[in-house]
């Protein structure tokens, strides 16, 4: 493919930026030659009852793994998001909710949120929650996810947020391995127009869960939900009669601050145990220079808050940094697919971060409905959850921020606790589709599949050298899975299972996960690159490539193709699309089906479920394991519809 252009950091902007060119440069370097110099300052950010000594005692051997930070200072999470901003900014907007029906709003204080905070506390240490138990919360997107998260961690719990689209079984198995006593959860959610029965899961969920004695219920919708007396509570009754103040406990660094799950393509899903020193301090100084954060910046994550995104670039992040963050509980089109540039226009909000499925589902709609709403207030664009194509990344760029603003686009994972690989605005230009520069601290290493380390231009396996403050400790109950997963393929590093093309200037782009590289004929072949080349034809927008058995060429490539509106389905578009990409890759990346998919399977972060796609590829119809992450189920049944409609020969397309 032809090299990305570059496009330059914008006039003016490096002047206010908080790091310029040669800022980056020098402030890289020294936190690579002296890392626990450099932490050391970083950390400096972080209110500490009890300052810490050592910076790190980390070491990346699988019979010997240590990953130890600021390990014997103390302090309490909820003072530093909350308490210290309330001198100066109490009576000033901490959240600005934007609820899932057009015009339905709440604006929340830091005072309120303080106040809110404190009393949910002593609502949970009256339940019997203490120091290091578990609380579940399973909330729709509202302020009551960051009350109940900082109560939590006021009083030295540990929450483990649970996506709301997760089903009851889901939420059970995630409660079962964390061992919760309390879970919060709401009546009801409302998304994209639809009910969401919250409390009917959370019901099914917690009958076969002996650990939790108690249910706290938020009222969303008011509805009418079954209660059990003795073990159900109110959430507004109890936080109104608890009192007002709750003193913060003290924890140690390493002392665990959540778990979060992540779910892989096999197996059961992975407890990720993030301690608490160490991530605030890379969240809280990460947020503030990878979006170029100011005082009156309002800030916009549209991450739900069961993904890492919202923990740490929604939540922490900003709370940390006394921001005043947007949250909406409802999807980029509902009710029109206006909705997200009117929510900038009315908050003015500077800093947008979003996922690249959404762009792509937003650009099918074209340019009207953006241009009917005032976006000059945006200054910092943001794209996470996986890579950003090319003809996204440019709509994104002209469309939504006018050309003139910069994009953060981010590589890190849930295991990372923060950002790994971005193009810091004011300090590195932009090449479209490209994670760019390393963030400070941070060593990437390209391996091959023997294991060597690769200098200068080439593609291998994205791996890291070294330790980070806001990286994962374990995978709860089962740290032998966690060695064997992370560090046990490449001795000496971290794995993150992605592939990396890191070209002549230092840029990195992620090719996408390693056992998403289709071998054909031998050649092996990154989704993402196809993906790219499908994406920037004019009709399309939006594609997933998988591959599928080939008798010749062992795997052949499978493309799923969502198309613009205005274009129609027919076989002399399918042609077009593989002499598309024929022409910008080479014949051997010539798809060998193009199967029409009005939508794409996706979990509610955007993420394209690719395993339920590589099944119906190889026309295997069965079991598709838990599709309870399925944003909308029935996408998967017209692909299969359609996949077997190819079958029978009334719509095969399979091309030459």
């Amino acid at each position: 493919m032809n090299a990305p252009e570059i496009y330059p950091v914008p006039p003016g902007f490096a002047a206010r930026a908080h790091v310029d060119a040669a800022a980056y440069e020098r402030l890289y370097r020294s936190s690579i030659d002296d890392p626990d110099a450099f932490w050391r300052g970083q950390a400096a950010f972080i209110d500490w009852l009890q300052p810490f000594t050592q910076v790190s005692d980390t070491r990346f051997d699988p019979d010997d793994l240590r990953i130890r930070w600021f390990a014997d200072g103390t302090l309490n999470a909820s003072v530093n998001c909350v308490d210290r901003h309330l001198p100066a900014k109490a009576a000033q907007p901490a959240i600005l909710w934007e609820g899932d029906r057009a015009g339905e709003s709440r604006t929340v204080s830091w005072g309120e949120l303080a106040d809110r905070v404190n009393r949910l506390a002593n609502v949970l240490k009256g339940l019997g929650v203490g120091k290091g138990d578990v609380v579940t919360i399973y909330l729709p997107v509202i302020p009551e996810v960051f009350v109940a998260m900082m109560a939590c961690v006021r009083i030295g719990a540990v929450h483990s947020v649970v996506f709301s689209g997760f089903s009851s079984e889901s939420l059970e198995n995630r409660i079962a391995d964390a061992g919760a006593k309390v879970l919060i959860t709401a009546d009801e959610g409302l998304r994209g127009g639809r009910v969401v029965p919250l409390k009917h899961n959370a019901d099914r969920a917690v009958a076969t869960q002996p650990s939790i004695r108690h249910v706290v219920v938020v009222r969303r919708t008011g509805a009418e939900v079954p209660f059990s007396p003795g073990r159900d509570l109110w959430y507004d009754e109890a936080v109104a009669a608890a009192e007002p103040w709750c003193e913060p406990v003290e924890v140690g660094a390493e002392d665990p601050l959540f778990i979060l799950y992540t779910s892989g393509s096999t197996g059961k899903p992975k407890g990720l145990v993030h301690t608490t020193g160490g991530y605030l301090v890379h969240a809280g100084t990460s947020w503030r220079i990878i979006f170029d954060w100011h005082e009156g910046d309002v800030f916009w994550c549209t991450a739900d808050v069961g993904w890492v995104t919202a923990h740490t670039y929604k939540i922490y992040g900003p709370l940390l940094n006394g921001a005043t963050s947007v949250l909406f509980e409802g999807v980029p089109t509902w009710p029109d697919s206006s909705r997200w540039w009117s929510i900038i226009e009315r908050h003015r909000v500077s800093i947008f971060y979003t996922a690249p499925t959404a762009l792509r589902a937003l650009m099918r709609e074209g340019e009207g409905p953006v241009a009917k709403h005032d976006l000059s207030s945006l200054r910092v664009l943001g794209s996470v959850g996986e890579p950003i194509n090319p003809e996204a990344w440019r709509w994104y760029h002209a469309v939504i921020g006018g050309g003139r603003c910069p994009i953060v686009d981010t590589y890190w994972q849930t295991e990372t606790g923060a950002v790994l690989l971005v193009p810091i605005p004011g300090a590195i230009p932009n090449k479209p589709g490209m994670a760019a520069k390393p963030y400070f601290g941070i060593r990437p290493a390209v391996v091959d599949a023997q294991g060597q380390v690769l200098d200068g231009p080439g593609e291998g396996n994205m791996c890291f050298a070294g330790s980070w403050p806001g990286q994962a400790r374990t995978i709860l109950h089962d740290h032998e899975r966690f060695v064997r997963t992370y560090f046990a393929p490449y001795p000496g590093y971290f794995f993150t299972g992605d592939g990396v093309r890191r070209d002549g200037d230092g840029y990195y782009r992620i090719s996408g996960r390693v056992d998403d590289v289709i071998n054909v004929s031998g050649h092996r072949l990154g989704t993402v690159e196809l993906e790219s080349a499908i994406s920037s034809h004019p009709a399309v927008a939006e594609s997933a490539v998988v591959g599928y058995p080939h008798e010749v060429k062992g795997h052949g490539v499978f493309a799923y193709v969502t198309l613009k509106e205005g274009f129609a389905e027919s076989d002399e578009l399918r042609r077009e699309i593989v002499a598309w990409v024929r022409e910008r890759i080479g014949p051997i990346a010539s798809p060998d089906i193009v199967q029409w998919a009005p939508a794409l399977p996706k979990n509610r972060a955007g993420k394209i479920l690719r395993r339920i796609l590589t099944k119906v590829a190889a026309n295997d119809f069965q079991d598709f394991g838990d599709t309870s992450t399925v944003a909308e189920p029935g996408v998967v049944d017209d692909i299969v519809h359609r996949r077997r409609q190819e079958l029978a020969g009334s719509n095969a397309r399979e091309t030459p």
